[in-house]
């Protein structure tokens, strides 16, 4: 039997099994975030820091504000408890999890292994890079350079030892060991994957269905493409496969979404057993673009409304929204999409623009104002500033005005629009 849900039935249980249902701890620790990614599996990174880099974010959005140091402790450092891997794009993932990813590590080394392919054909440059990691350890791209050997009285082309590494670390040779700033340590695999994790050997049939399965236990309700995406899976036959072992094993049970459809047609979908439909989602949360809940931009528009582009390629006078625009989730709705800068010269959250989203309820910019004054503080911000570009400004601005500390109320002010 196929259950029907209603898009907000499905909006709730999706947001729910990304972690916004659980009340805001008092004070975060690592505890904390350790929770956070179990529900999330991964944690995509993005070096764009024009508010914050991507992969603080999603804490921010579930637990409020918290140390970013503690984050750099358990995710940065040289550590055995998460390790960097395309597991969507780049992304931390639970060093645990390493040999469920031979199989993609593997599909690279084939993809590779021609008599033409950049690896063999810069074969020496590689093996350089290998000898030097195996007799000193953890380097930086930096430190390579500095040894680098000259070839004709000068240096070997700097993008080919690059190269190396990202090629070396995509098939599972090389690892990330940590960063110093946002600039990558790597290292041989053995040197920072323990043996007991290394040595354990996955079918690639069996990693997909496990990876399968975690997507829709993150995903809490999806169609074939949305489990697929989550981990970035091409195998679309070996999706359809792992979801019907799942179905068997009375993992995941079929379901149709009012309104998921294609060409008239209700598109299929699968609901996690263990998935939760709560009465009402209370919360309010910035979302960066690559927060797992609208990072596949179908399903962010088929399940939120939300049809959303990140306009950082875009020259700036033909942006609609802004550089690097966050949705802004209210309950089970994303509401709108504010252009956020932090400006430390100044000391100022900016919200260079602000716009409703077809969801967007009379007093979401209250809850707008709320998070905006919330992100302020966990930035170390003392003022926040409005810009004149959208039609949430006013709202948003007034709302500010309203809502803030008189503290911070002083500080809260229009500027002009900026493109």
């Amino acid at each position: 039997m196929t259950d029907t849900l209603s898009p907000a039935q499905a909006r709730r249980i999706a947001l729910a099994a990304q972690g916004f249902t659980r009340a805001r701890p008092a004070t975060v620790s690592g505890r904390h975030l350790h929770r956070v990614m179990d529900r999330l599996g991964v944690l995509q990174i993005d070096s764009v820091n024009v508010f914050a880099r991507s992969h603080y974010v999603p804490l921010f959005s579930r637990l409020g504000a918290y140390d970013p140091a503690l984050l750099d402790r358990l995710f940065l450092a040289r550590t055995t408890h998460y390790v960097e891997y395309l597991a969507h794009e780049a992304t931390f993932i639970p060093v645990e999890d390493w040999p469920l990813w031979r199989f993609r590590m593997d599909d690279f080394r084939r993809r590779w292994s021609a008599e033409d392919s950049w690896l063999r054909t810069n074969a020496r440059t590689v093996q350089w890079v290998q000898d030097e990691l195996r007799a000193r350890g953890p380097l930086r791209p930096v430190d390579l350079r500095a040894d680098a050997p000259r070839e004709r009285g000068t240096w070997w082309d700097w993008d080919e030892v690059k190269l190396a590494l990202e090629h070396l670390w995509r098939t599972g040779d090389v690892a990330v060991s940590g960063r110093r700033g946002f600039e990558r340590t790597y290292a041989l695999a053995e040197q920072v994957i323990p043996e007991r994790i290394r040595s354990r050997e996955i079918p690639r049939e069996d990693a997909i269905r496990e990876l399968v399965r975690r997507a829709a236990r993150s995903s809490g309700v999806g169609t074939a493409a949305d489990l697929a995406d989550y981990y970035r899976l091409r195998d679309r036959a070996a999706v359809t496969g792992a979801i019907a072992d799942l179905v068997d094993a009375g993992e995941v049970q079929p379901v149709t979404v009012r309104g998921w459809e294609r060409g008239g047609r209700p598109l299929p979908a699968w609901r996690h057993r263990d998935a939760v439909l709560p009465r009402r989602v209370e919360t309010a949360a910035l979302l960066t673009p690559f927060d797992p809940v609208v990072w596949f931009r179908e399903r962010a528009l088929r399940a939120f409304e939300l049809d959303y582009r990140i306009e950082i390629y875009v020259p700036a006078a033909k942006r609609r929204y802004g550089y690097y625009s966050l949705p802004v989730l209210v309950g089970d709705r994303i509401v709108a999409r504010v252009d956020l800068k932090a400006d430390r010269g100044t000391s100022t959250l900016q919200v260079q623009s602000a716009w409703w989203e077809p969801q967007a309820r009379p007093g979401d910019a209250e809850a707008i104002a709320a998070e905006l004054l919330r992100a302020a503080r966990w930035q170390g911000l003392e003022q926040v500033s409005v810009s004149g570009w959208g039609d949430a400004t006013a709202a948003v601005h007034t709302a500010l005005a309203s809502t803030a500390p008189d503290t911070v109320r002083r500080h809260v002010h229009v500027r002009e629009a900026v493109a």
